[in-house]
């Protein structure tokens, strides 16, 4: 009897953590909490609690960093390793080995990447802000699926999930290429040397076939510590380890390799542990009015609002018509032009990705302020319009 009372209050939970939209859910969750604790009685402790030090190590061979920096540069490296075998798994057996069936995600991501960006640069031209160009360029993936899941599955077809992951993945693609080039301090030649013998000693072992998984995770770690010490962004480490982690090419064997093991025993984590930790600590922003005028007079606000919400819809869904129009690309099954737009507005929803290339463009302070309150103004604006949209299409029983 008490196995089935327990079974009543498991099922439902069990089978919310199931679902895709969860982890999208959750992260919403967290950031309203992290606003709400920010305009409380409490933000100074909030702030206070996110800036003390932790030390890891022993003397030279000892890392200091603020909660915040640990957060932002140590467990987004494992958000980053996540999001590489996301990308190696689509690229060897997934919807981006097939070129029909990449070229319209990946040209609506690339028109979504470089409008935005543009669109930023006009508002910032010659402004000491213009470094912040890549904050509208990227999707939260998480966010935008879970808020697709609200429209429910006859609106929202298999087709149209499928093309905005896509897009998402080759977003979070162009992302880490951007964060790696042009988000860069000053080079430390030797710890980038120790980086690079890391990296070919890791190919070597994927070459060779080496079936130590505990190898791989121990020289990751070395590889994130040397990029941390080298100047460039050590997330990218967290990628560069995911693309040299072996997989089998043949779909009936990929389950048994290495990557689906490890992508199915971390994404969870990554999802429901590292995510929601981000949010609460980079989404607590104050709110006020003098903060929501400045956002609309401000070139950092100006392009960040009108760079996801409009340049996001004026690159994916502009790109994606012209492919169609020319029939260089076709749309999949059971999707029309107007989920491609209501997609193109899900687009819009930058939230973990701008809000972190927000923290890696501007060091601290109001302009950082003004950048995460522009990102979560613009990521809400899309997510209620992107609703509107699929709501709107018309259900053909």
């Amino acid at each position: 009897m008490n196995f089935k009372k327990n079974n009543k209050i498991t099922s439902p939970i069990i089978s919310f953590f199931k679902n895709e939209s969860a982890s999208g859910i959750i992260l919403m969750i967290c950031a309203v909490i992290a606003l709400i604790v920010a305009n409380s009685g409490i933000a100074s402790s909030y702030d206070k609690f996110l800036h003390s030090y932790i030390t890891i190590g022993y003397k030279d061979f000892s890392l200091s960093m603020s909660i915040l920096h640990w957060i932002n540069d140590g467990l987004m490296a494992i958000f980053f390793f996540v999001v590489g075998m996301e990308i190696k798994r689509e690229l060897v057996v997934g919807e981006l080995k097939s070129i029909n069936k990449t070229i319209l995600p990946v040209g609506a991501a690339i028109g979504g990447m470089i409008i935005p960006a543009i669109i930023y640069s006009i508002f910032n031209y010659n402004q000491p802000t213009s470094l912040g160009w890549g904050i509208p360029m990227a999707t939260d993936i998480a966010f935008a699926l879970g808020v697709l899941s609200l429209v429910g599955s006859k609106r929202a077809p298999k087709g149209i999930i499928t093309f905005l992951t896509a897009l998402a993945i080759v977003d979070d693609l162009g992302a880490i290429i951007v964060i790696a080039i042009f988000y860069t301090n000053q080079i430390s030649l030797t710890a980038l040397l120790v980086s690079l013998v890391v990296i070919i000693t890791l190919i070597l072992m994927n070459k060779f076939k080496v079936k130590y998984v505990s190898l791989f995770i121990f020289l990751g770690i070395i590889l994130w510590a040397s990029l941390l010490k080298s100047g460039i962004h050590s997330t990218i480490a967290g990628v560069l380890l995911a693309m040299t982690i072996p997989v089998k090419k043949d779909k009936l064997e990929f389950k048994s390799s290495m990557l689906y093991k490890l992508e199915h025993m971390i994404t969870p984590w990554s999802s429901f542990v590292i995510m929601p930790i981000f949010a609460l600590a980079n989404a607590g922003v104050v709110f006020s009015f003098d903060s929501f005028s400045k956002i609309l007079v401000e070139p950092v606000g100006l392009g960040i609002i009108f760079g996801l919400f409009l340049g996001k819809q004026i690159g994916i869904f502009g790109a994606s018509y012209l492919l169609i129009h020319f029939k260089i690309a076709k749309l999949p099954s059971k999707v029309t032009l107007k989920h491609i737009y209501g997609a193109s507005l899900l687009g819009g929803i930058g939230f973990t990705m701008s809000l972190f290339v927000s923290s890696l463009s501007f060091p601290g302070g109001e302009l950082l302020s003004m950048a995460k309150i522009s990102v979560i103004s613009a990521s809400m604006i899309s997510a209620i319009a992107g609703i509107l949209v699929f709501k709107s299409i018309k259900i053909h029983n």
